[in-house]
């Protein structure tokens, strides 16, 4: 493309600008891309990016002004996931290791909607945000801490970021699940990049890949009921299909139930020695949480999926409005289910749990409309 118009921009603006246009195409040498094919193979073409942008990088920080922050827009979306590391974000470690490098701190993240909701579900991969990195320059005294003390300070922080992210603030929406392994990235790094340098038991310095895999951890540590539990454990190794009898029995006694107590919580289908999860749409549709022995959240989450997507956002707030003090719950399960379904490529199941996220602030709106329906008190006069 910018061969293409700089052949009619150099007819026209040669004698003017001769030295940027002196070449007879458009030099590419110091292009700052990762491409392969011009360096020799992956891993050189990663180095020669991260020594450019570091350089560009360092450009910024020594012409920054201490009294103000640096903002640098970027967006990448790709995650690796290795049974061993754990899920990283390969653009962003690159990225992120070359501002460091340059002698900046993040202070924080703003994620940005710059894609339409009709894009999104058309490719999953695609952003539904960008990020806005917010930088300083880091102090030249900053201070070396351990890999114990850098974990502990996520454990204070991260939690109460990832609530706010998911929960959203004011006319603020919550970050979407296909943003959030992104967007955590802000407040965690926050706290990485603040420091000179944090050491491993070994005593050399983390790389930032590590320090995104302690990240990314959070994304999966909620505590949900026993037999949710199960489902998810049962869901991330077979999916919807069928598995033996034998093998669930056994993962639900080390979760605490027991696949007897799940078939009767209506949460799976057993018979001839098999098992197996019920979709959302199995599920039946006079179904009432306030009329159930035995709700798990898993059950609850997707009766609400079924209700949004058989009859709307009146109907998925009307299921919420009779179970409030689970709706934490429910969307942190939907979050940490569209995170595994995305690993696992599930992009039909992914998107479910990703338009209920998406529709939450209406189904809470028509919770609190239904809450509130036939409630009037008759005043005395």
């Amino acid at each position: 493309m910018s061969d293409y118009f700089y052949v009619w921009l150099r007819r026209s603006l040669k004698p003017i600008f001769p030295g940027l246009y002196a070449t007879v195409a458009v030099p590419k040498a110091e292009e700052l891309v990762a491409t392969p094919y011009r360096h020799g193979g992956k891993a050189e073409a990663e180095a020669f990016f991260l020594d450019g942008m570091t350089k560009a990088i360092r450009n910024l920080a020594e012409q920054a002004h201490p009294a103000f922050p640096v903002t640098i827009y970027y967006a990448f979306k790709q995650a690796e996931t290795d049974s061993t590391k754990g899920t990283t974000n390969t653009g962003w470690d690159t990225f992120l290791e070359a501002l460091i490098r340059a002698g900046f701190a993040l202070t924080g993240t703003w994620p940005v909607r710059t894609e339409s909701a009709n894009k999104l579900k058309a490719n999953l991969n695609a952003l539904a945000s960008s990020i806005v990195l917010v930088c300083r320059k880091r102090p030249a005294d900053a201070l070396t801490i351990s890999r114990r003390e850098f974990i502990r300070e996520l454990n204070a922080v991260l939690p109460e970021a990832l609530d706010e992210m998911t929960r959203g603030t004011g006319a603020d929406s919550p970050v979407a699940p296909v943003d959030l392994s992104q967007a955590i990235i802000g407040p965690g790094m926050a706290i990485f990049s603040q420091y000179a340098a944090v050491l491993e038991a070994d005593g050399t310095p983390m790389s930032v890949r590590t320090a995104l895999q302690h990240i990314n951890r959070f994304l999966a540590e909620d505590d949900f009921d026993n037999d949710t539990q199960f489902c998810l454990h049962w869901f991330e190794t077979h999916g919807w299909a069928i598995g033996k009898y034998g093998d669930a029995d056994v993962l639900a006694r080390a979760k605490g139930t027991s696949a007897a107590g799940l078939v009767e919580a209506g949460v799976v289908e057993s018979g001839k020695g098999d098992l197996r999860l019920l979709r959302w749409a199995e599920l039946p549709q006079d179904w009432s949480p306030d009329q159930d022995a035995r709700t798990p959240i898993w059950e609850a989450l997707h009766q609400m999926i079924r209700a949004l997507n058989q009859d709307g956002e009146v109907a998925a707030g009307a299921l919420l409005a009779r179970m409030p003090t689970r709706g934490e719950a429910i969307r942190a399960l939907a979050y940490r289910l569209y995170t595994l379904c995305e690993r696992q490529g599930w992009a039909e199941d992914a998107r479910a749990y990703n338009d209920l996220i998406t529709a939450w602030r209406g189904i809470e709106q028509a919770a609190s409309e239904a809450g509130l329906h036939g409630a009037q008190i008759q005043l005395e006069l």
